[in-house]
């Protein structure tokens, strides 16, 4: 029998579910996201996010079941995003996930949002363990070893910013339309990436550690500078900021991956999240696959941004494991994937968030 699984995901801003199945057929997979409604502050605001969760998790599931072109009695289980994430928009998506699995008596399982990711390419190309995944998007930048569907070995990460959520902060510094990652890199394409002197942080330490905070003051204390001196920042000034933020966290990505490859040889890198879409970051980290000789992979887009495929692929793997969850399953907004390693410095008293 072919296992096929509903998945639901609401950890941030898409409120996403889909139908997949055991040899990797996506049969649905619907998004609806909220770019508009957080469009005026500048960021993901929890308490809209929570509520549009609420207002669109039914007809989400409604049209990605019919879509797929089965109904519940047809499916073998039901997968959701139980953390981390935004504790209102996970308790959402884990609450519609028992009342589907209680009324129609499948099975539950509760999923790790970060291996939703992190066993993508198993989903979309079917490799084999182990290999090395760069998850790098607005809330999180790590390297991980994948050597089976539940055991996660982190390498590295970041200590305080993840890149995608410095882009943000560098878009709204410099006046730019949010999501900040394809904003900051349609500006960079004019920019001189040399002109303003931006740090690199961390590459002259050792290990797969990094930092994106300091650099995103950098960019504001360029910022500060250019405005009094000359009475506001030019278009150039903008293009030649986008692009010095660019270079800088593409150079730190990609050496950070070389290490990573050099130390952790493996057959495969691959890579998800939203700013793998940065063709300049891309570039970068294809390189270092093909100079390692190993295969570099990524994800069609849809598939490395948020999305409930992946969760339902998680919760199959999770499944054939003999994991199932209960109606006591609850939300979490911290659940580091690798519970062994040790807390990222700025982790916050609660512990770490993944």
């Amino acid at each position: 029998m072919t296992l096929t699984f509903l998945g639901i995901e609401s950890s941030c801003d898409d409120t996403a579910a889909a139908v997949v199945r055991e040899d990797g057929q996506i049969l649905s997979s619907v998004v609806a996201g909220q770019t508009e409604l957080h469009a005026n502050f500048g960021g993901v605001v929890p308490e809209i996010a929570a509520r549009a969760h609420a207002e669109k998790l039914d007809l989400c599931v409604e049209d990605a079941l019919a879509t797929s072109g089965l109904s519940l009695s047809d499916l073998d289980g039901v997968a959701v995003t139980a953390g981390p994430g935004l504790i209102g928009g996970v308790m959402a998506g884990v609450m519609m996930a028992k009342g589907i699995a209680a009324g129609s008596g499948l099975p539950l399982v509760g999923v790790n949002h970060l291996a939703g990711h992190a066993l993508t390419p198993r989903l979309t190309d079917n490799i084999a363990f182990p290999y090395l995944m760069l998850l790098v998007s607005g809330g999180h930048c790590q390297f991980l070893r994948v050597d089976r569907p539940d055991r996660f070995r982190r390498l590295g990460g970041t200590i305080d910013d993840a890149p995608g959520e410095a882009f943000d902060k560098v878009a709204k510094l410099l006046g730019l339309a949010q999501p900040g990652g394809p904003s900051v890199e349609k500006e960079a394409a004019s920019g001189d990436p040399a002109r303003f002197a931006l740090p690199r942080p961390l590459l002259d330490r050792a290990g797969l550690d990094m930092s994106f905070s300091g650099l995103k003051t950098a960019v504001l204390r360029v910022r500060d500078e250019l405005v009094p001196a000359q009475g506001g920042l030019t278009r150039q000034d903008r293009a030649d900021l986008c692009a010095g933020f660019q270079a800088a966290t593409a150079e730190v990505l990609t050496e950070k991956t070389r290490r990573a490859v050099a130390e952790h040889p493996v057959p495969v890198l691959a890579v998800a999240g939203g700013v793998a879409a940065n063709a300049s970051i891309r570039a970068g980290l294809e390189a270092v696959a093909a100079n390692a000789g190993a295969r570099f992979l990524a994800p069609p887009l849809p598939l490395c941004t948020d999305n409930a495929a992946m969760i339902a692929w998680a919760g199959i793997e999770a499944f054939r494991l003999g994991q199932r969850d209960g109606m006591d399953l609850a939300g979490r907004p911290r659940w580091p994937l690798d519970q062994n390693a040790a807390p990222m410095l700025g982790a916050g008293r609660k512990g770490a968030k993944a």
